[in-house]
């Protein structure tokens, strides 16, 4: 197998401890619920974007 028959991807999982988690979820769960989701969206995938785009290009300057 050559090298460029081989392509890696790596994998992060994302945990969040969200302090009073249960205590939100018990006063208001759909509301908690989407701030959670527009945290993800507004702030964390945003953020892998970033480091994904900025892994390639560093990646290819290494070639």
């Amino acid at each position: 197998m050559t090298d460029q028959s081989i392509q890696r991807r790596l994998a992060a999982i994302v945990v969040a401890d969200v302090v009073g988690y249960t205590r939100l979820m018990e006063a208001d769960e759909v509301a908690t619920l989407a701030n959670l989701r527009e945290l993800r969206s507004g702030v964390i995938e945003p953020a892998v974007m970033r480091h994904k785009v900025a892994s390639s290009r560093s990646w290819a300057t290494d070639s």
